[in-house]
C-alpha cells in the first residue's frame, strides 16, 4: 500500500523542486558564472539610459547592427533599434522571417527612485538641498538615511548635453535624505508608515559650505552651483531640461553564508532584462524571428513614447513584416511573447500576506504568473489555458526548473506588468520571471539559480 501511495503522489501531485537539491555541480557552476555578468550589469545600469548604453555596447560587439528598414535582411542577421536612448529592441531574423509570427521576450529597465524636480536646488538655514519627486511605488521611509548617487543627463541651453554619474566610486561624494532622530520623533512615529515621511520632504542633502562673501544671500546654494558649474559647465536654468535621478549607491553583492543570493538595487526588473538579452545574443538562426524588448516607464504605468503603451514596438514589428510582404496585424496575431517581470517571493517573516500554496519561492526556478492585477484581477491580461499549456511544454521539454505564483493574497494589494500592453496587440503573452524578496526596496534580493533559469527558459522559448 505504501508503494502505491508513493507512486500515486509521483503521478498525481504537483512537484515543487528546489534548485539546490536537483541541479548538478556542473549546473551550479554555470549558475555562478552567469551571476557574475549579471552583477556587473546591475552595477553599471542604475538608470534606463545606462541600461540601454550597456546593452548597446554588448550587442554591437556580438555583431548586431542598427536596423535599417530599407535594407533586406537574411536569416541570422542581428539588428537593434534604440528608442530615444531609454528603450531598445533587438532582433535576430529567423529562417521563416515573420511569416509565422515572431517570438518576443520583453522586460522593463526602469526602477523606483527619486527624480529631481525641474527647479531642485535651494538653501534653507545654511544647508543646500535638492527637491525631488519620487518615481514609482516606494516605501518612502526606506529612502531616508541611505547613501545616494546622482545619475542622468542635462541638456544645456545651446542643445549640447552632459551626462552625470556621481557618487558610485568610493572616492566620490554621495548624497542622502536626512531623517529625524528618534529622540524627537514621537509625533512622527505615531503616524502610520504611509504618513511617516511626506513625499515633499524627500529632500536630498547636497552641501553646507557658503561661497565666501559678506554681502549676498543664499551663499551655500551659490557655492554648490559654482561647484556644479565647474565640474559640468551647467547653470541653474539647465535643470529645467534635465533627467536626473537619485539611486542607492549599493553595489550588487552576494548575500548569505552560502552566497546563493544577490542583493542590490534595481532587480525589478533588470534581473529579467539581463537574461533575455543574453538569450538573444546567443541565438544564431532561429526558425521564427525573435525579438528582445527593454522598455521604460513601467513603474509609472508604461505611458510615454518609451513605455510599452507606445507604438514603437508595433512599428518596429511592422517594418520587419514589410521585409516579408506581411501585414503587421497578421504577424502580431501569430506571435508569442513572454513578459519577463518579477514576482513577490514568499517571505516567511511576512507569511500572513501570502497564499503559501500559490506563491513563488526562492531557488525553485522561474515563476510563471498567469495573471497579476488587483481587486479581482483588474489590470491584467490573464493568459489563456492554451498558452499556459504551451509554455509548460516548452519548460518541461528543456528541463527548466519552474513554478507558478500569485502576487500575494487576493485582497492584500496587487500590481501589474507590461504583459497586458502586448496582449492588446493581439499577441499571446504570459508573465515569466524571477522571484524577489524586498521588492521595490533600495536593496532587493534574488536567487542566482532563479536568475539562470530565466536565461535557460528564454533560450528554450526562442528555440
Amino acid at each position: 500500500m505504501a508503494g502505491n501511495v508513493k507512486e500515486l503522489k509521483e503521478k498525481l501531485l504537483l512537484k515543487k523542486n528546489h534548485g539546490g537539491l536537483v541541479l548538478s555541480e556542473d549546473d551550479l557552476s554555470k549558475v555562478e558564472k552567469f551571476s557574475v555578468g549579471y552583477k556587473e550589469f546591475l552595477n553599471k545600469s542604475k538608470t534606463e539610459r545606462e541600461a540601454v548604453n550597456y546593452v548597446l555596447k554588448i550587442v554591437k560587439e556580438k555583431g548586431f547592427t542598427e536596423f535599417d528598414k530599407s535594407k533586406k535582411y537574411k536569416p541570422g542577421d542581428k539588428v537593434y533599434y534604440v528608442n530615444r536612448n531609454r528603450a531598445i529592441a533587438l532582433a535576430v531574423i529567423g529562417e521563416d522571417g515573420t511569416k509565422n509570427g515572431v517570438k518576443m521576450a520583453i522586460a522593463h529597465i526602469d526602477s523606483p527612485r527619486l527624480d529631481l524636480k525641474p527647479n531642485p536646488l535651494y538653501e534653507n538655514n545654511d544647508i543646500a538641498l535638492f527637491k525631488t519627486h519620487y518615481y514609482g511605488g516606494i516605501k518612502k521611509y526606506q529612502w531616508t538615511a541611505i547613501p545616494l548617487s546622482l545619475h542622468g543627463r542635462v541638456v544645456k541651453s545651446d542643445g549640447s548635453y552632459v551626462d552625470i554619474n556621481l557618487g558610485e566610486d568610493k572616492d566620490e561624494p554621495c548624497f542622502c535624505v536626512t531623517d529625524l532622530l528618534p529622540h524627537l520623533a514621537k509625533e512622527q512615529m505615531n503616524k502610520t508608515m504611509l504618513k511617516g515621511i511626506d513625499g515633499e520632504n524627500l529632500n536630498v542633502l547636497v552641501g553646507s559650505l557658503p561661497f565666501k562673501s559678506d554681502k549676498e544671500s543664499e551663499l551655500v546654494k551659490l557655492n554648490i552651483m559654482k561647484l556644479i558649474n565647474e565640474k559640468y559647465d551647467i547653470v541653474e536654468s539647465d535643470f529645467v531640461s534635465a533627467e536626473l535621478e537619485l539611486v542607492p549607491t549599493f553595489k550588487a553583492q552576494d548575500v548569505g553564508f552560502d552566497r546563493s543570493l544577490i542583493g542590490g538595487y534595481g532587480h525589478d526588473d533588470r534581473v529579467c532584462a539581463y537574461p533575455i538579452v543574453e538569450a538573444i545574443i546567443n541565438s544564431e538562426k532561429p526558425k521564427e524571428t525573435i525579438i528582445t524588448v527593454l522598455a521604460d516607464k513601467e513603474e509609472i504605468g508604461s505611458d510615454g513614447n518609451t513605455g510599452m503603451k507606445s507604438k514603437f514596438i508595433k512599428y518596429f514589428i511592422s517594418d520587419l513584416a514589410m521585409q516579408d510582404g506581411m501585414k503587421c496585424r497578421d504577424v502580431l496575431r501569430k506571435s508569442k511573447c513572454i513578459s519577463t517581470d518579477v514576482n513577490a517571493a514568499f517571505d516567511p517573516t511576512y507569511s500572513s500576506q501570502y497564499d503559501a500554496s500559490n506563491s513563488c519561492y526562492i531557488n525553485r526556478g522561474v515563476v510563471v504568473t498567469k495573471y497579476t492585477g488587483s481587486g479581482g484581477k483588474s489590470g491584467t491580461s490573464d493568459a489563456s489555458a492554451e498558452y499556459m499549456g504551451e509554455i509548460r511544454q516548452i519548460l518541461d521539454k528543456a528541463d527548466i526548473l519552474w513554478q507558478t505564483g500569485e502576487l500575494g493574497k487576493v485582497d492584500a494589494g496587487g500590481g501589474g506588468t507590461i504583459a497586458k500592453f502586448v496582449a492588446n496587440l493581439d499577441v499571446d503573452v504570459v508573465d515569466m520571471g524571477v522571484p524577489v524578496l524586498s521588492m521595490h526596496a533600495p536593496f532587493e534580493v534574488i536567487s542566482k539559480i532563479d536568475l539562470y533559469m530565466l536565461y535557460k527558459a528564454t533560450v528554450a522559448f526562442f528555440d
